[in-house]
């Protein structure tokens, strides 16, 4: 367990308009709950940051108030802050549900048990999430589907998630036989 007693919600992208608001993407089920979470702070822990979510942009990024904040130019020095909340703020998650923090240090393991790597992130780049392993041979960074079929067990307790590894991706597959013929 990573122990961590404050949780990422978000980071704050850029200003939006010329009143103070800004565009956040945030790392909520629910984009608009950001907000329901009292005061944030920034990475540090020492600036207090409180939010009031307007409305979802087309792209799923979240237009929000920040309290103080009441032109551009403010909005603008808040590019690239980090939006964090006190673990204990937060709900305990549901069963099969985990708060990326806490997988981040655990060991990746194959299907047998075998350590081969280390969780460095939880990534998503737009298509679904991925477990970013470093690979304990190589040094090197794998991305790994975060879906049951190649993840198919996560404990937190004992400190390792289960991947199918090696992964074989079937496009890759399919694009092997295709070029047979």
């Amino acid at each position: 367990m990573s122990g961590s007693d404050r949780v990422l919600l978000g980071k704050i992208l850029a200003a939006h308009g010329i009143r103070g608001d800004v565009l956040i993407k945030t790392f909520t089920g629910d984009p608009m709950d950001i907000g329901s979470y009292g005061e944030l702070t920034d990475a540090e822990g020492g600036r207090p940051i409180s939010i009031k979510p307007r409305r979802l942009n087309a792209k799923g990024g979240l237009i929000a108030a920040v309290q103080g904040v009441s032109d551009r130019n403010g909005a603008e020095a808040l590019r690239g802050a980090e939006l964090w909340v006190a673990r204990e703020q937060l709900p305990e998650p549901d069963e099969e549900e985990f708060y990326y923090v806490d997988l981040v240090g655990l060991a990746a393991v194959d299907l047998a048990g075998k350590r081969f790597g280390r969780i460095q992130s939880v990534e998503n780049y737009g298509a679904g999430d991925l477990l970013d392993v470093l690979i304990d041979e190589t040094g090197k960074s794998e991305l790994i589907p975060f879906k049951t079929e190649y993840v198919p067990a996560v404990d937190i307790e004992g400190g390792q998630v289960s991947i199918a590894w090696p992964i074989q991706f079937e496009i890759a597959q399919e694009s092997d036989e295709a070029g047979e013929d």
